[in-house]
C-alpha cells in the first residue's frame, strides 16, 4: 500500500499538475479592454509614456496629504509585489502646488522600497481632467482633481478592467483606500495582464525559432 502511494506521488501527481497548468495557459483569460486609446502621459511629460509599459495610473491632484494612505496601500500591496517586472510602472498625477509634498512622500516611500518605478508627474488641472476623461469611466474627479480609484493601462494605452465584476458589473478602477479590494481584486487583475503579455512573448519567440 505504501509503495503504491509513493509511486502515485512520484509519477501521477506531476502529470496531473502539468495537465492542469497547461490547460490554464492554453485557456488563459485576458483582462478586458474597457477603453481604447487613453491619452498618453507623454502629452504631459515627454519623458514618460504608457507605450510598452503596464501602468498603474493614480490621480492625487491638489491634495496629496489627504491621500498618503492610498499611496502606502498601493506600495505595500501592488508595487512591492510587481516592481521586479521591467515593463511595470506607477504613474501618479499631481498639480504643481504639490511638488514639496511629493518630495516628502517619495522620501517616506523610499524608506520602505526602491522608488525607481514610482513616477510622480505634475500637471495642470486641465491636463489632469483631459487624461481622466479619456478613460471613459462613469466616475468623475473630485474638486481637488483626485480620486481614490486607480487604473490599469496596458502597453497599447488601453484601459483594462472587469466587465463582470460581482459587485459593480463593469469595473473601471480599484479603490486604493480599500486594502481588501487591492488584495482580493487588483492583485489578481495585474497578475492576469502580466501573464497575458508574457504568454504572448513566449508564443512570438517560439514562432521565430521555428
Amino acid at each position: 500500500m505504501k509503495k503504491t502511494f509513493v509511486l502515485f506521488v512520484l509519477f501521477v501527481l506531476p502529470v496531473v499538475a502539468y495537465l492542469f497548468f497547461a490547460t490554464g495557459v492554453n485557456n488563459f483569460g485576458k483582462l478586458p479592454v474597457l477603453q481604447e486609446n487613453v491619452s498618453n502621459i507623454s502629452t504631459i511629460d515627454s519623458g514618460k509614456t504608457f507605450t510598452d509599459k503596464i501602468s498603474i495610473l493614480v490621480f492625487l491632484g491638489d491634495n496629496v496629504s489627504d491621500k498618503k494612505g492610498l499611496i502606502f496601500n498601493l506600495n505595500q500591496k501592488i508595487y512591492k509585489r510587481f516592481a521586479e517586472f521591467t515593463d511595470f510602472q506607477f504613474v501618479v498625477l499631481v498639480t504643481p502646488s504639490q511638488e514639496k509634498v511629493i518630495e516628502d512622500l517619495k522620501y517616506e516611500i523610499g524608506k520602505l522600497t526602491d522608488t525607481d518605478k514610482w513616477n510622480f508627474i505634475t500637471a495642470s488641472p486641465s491636463q489632469i481632467q483631459t487624461l481622466f476623461s479619456s478613460l471613459g469611466t462613469k466616475e468623475g474627479l473630485s474638486k481637488d482633481y483626485g480620486t481614490s480609484l486607480v487604473f490599469i493601462i496596458d502597453k497599447e494605452g488601453n484601459l483594462r478592467g472587469r466587465t463582470d465584476d460581482e459587485d459593480e458589473g463593469v469595473k473601471y478602477g480599484f479603490d486604493a483606500t480599500s486594502v481588501a479590494e487591492l488584495t482580493n481584486k487588483m492583485i489578481d487583475d495585474v497578475r492576469i495582464i502580466l501573464a497575458e503579455y508574457r504568454l504572448a512573448l513566449k508564443k512570438n519567440n517560439a514562432t521565430r525559432v521555428k
